[in-house]
């Protein structure tokens, strides 16, 4: 860690306790990656014009995981600031702060998030990334933004469920799909055991099924899906599902799951399911003997 950013962290202290007594923060999500914000009682009242939203980055180590952002008075008696979709912000999860006239960073809590732009995003791509930005609360009740930055992305859509297998429907930006463009399941225990599927493409767009039994063949453990746009000389692009208003779908995205019996692991239990990065994977385990009629893949126990 630097001497700046220790420095900084020093500031920090208390970052996870709860925030009864903190601000409170409204945010507006542009369907272009950008968030503005309005804080309502920063502190420190005729010391506004010297006042900061700040985004500090988990576990931040670097003068890079800081964000300053200035907080000017808007017509509703709140102080304003806008973090622009131009302004790059590093993948991961960023808390959001309010400093007055140099005083001590304050925890933000969430007021009313306005994120109807996220729902059905469809950037261009043009800029050769996509940019994600979703404001939630934390377990704390304050107030964090979680933040992608793909480049490429190949962003995930409908999954559709058969017996042994899944078919997934999904979109690429950033990079075109090439002829010998497909998908690798890649075993996360050992990454040199792949599994190559086909896929069909219509300009951006792809689809392309998964079958399960190579993956139940090799037993417990969870595959991490790759697209490869320009086959194995291209590009790996890890599939994921991001552009919408939903910031971990690890529990809210949840789907069956088929019971295969194996030569040498017996009967195991495989489906995809979403990780605490909201990248898509297939997970395969051990069948239990709790599985519900639907079949659906339980959350609890599996990290990411």
């Amino acid at each position: 860690m630097t001497a700046l950013a220790t420095s900084q962290a020093a500031s920090y202290a208390g970052d996870d306790e709860e925030a009864s007594a903190a601000p409170r923060a409204d945010c507006i999500a542009d369907s272009a990656g950008g968030l503005t914000f309005d804080v309502t009682d920063p502190g420190e009242p005729g010391a506004t014009d010297a006042a900061h939203l700040l985004l500090r980055r988990r576990d931040a180590d670097s003068a890079e995981d800081y964000v300053r952002l200035p907080l000017s008075p808007s017509a509703d008696g709140r102080l304003r600031a806008a973090l622009p979709s131009s302004v790059e912000l590093a993948e991961g999860r960023w808390n959001a702060y309010a400093q007055v006239a140099g005083g001590p960073p304050r925890r933000l809590r969430p007021g009313v998030n306005d994120l109807r732009s996220l729902v059905d995003r469809a950037p261009s791509g043009s800029r050769g990334h996509v940019a994600v930005r979703i404001p939630y609360a934390t377990k704390q009740g304050n107030l964090s933004v979680r933040s992608w930055l793909r480049a490429p992305h190949a962003e995930t859509g409908e999954i559709e469920m058969a017996e042994a297998a899944m078919t997934v429907h999904g979109r690429v930006y950033g990079t075109p799909l090439t002829d010998t463009a497909h998908v690798e399941a890649v075993r996360r225990a050992e990454p040199d055991t792949v599994h190559r599927t086909a896929l069909t493409a219509e300009g951006p767009e792809f689809t392309f099924a998964l079958p399960y039994g190579p993956l139940a063949a090799a037993g417990a453990g969870p595959w991490d899906l790759w697209l490869r746009p320009a086959g194995g000389s291209g590009p790996r692009v890890r599939l994921a599902r991001l552009l919408d208003d939903v910031p971990d779908k690890k529990t809210i995205f949840t789907y069956p799951v088929a019971r295969l019996t194996t030569a040498g692991h017996g009967t195991v239990e495989t489906g995809p399911y979403y990780t605490n990065d909201n990248d898509l994977a297939v997970r395969v385990r051990e069948a239990q003997a709790g599985t519900g009629a639907d079949g659906k893949a339980e959350a609890a126990g599996t990290r990411s």
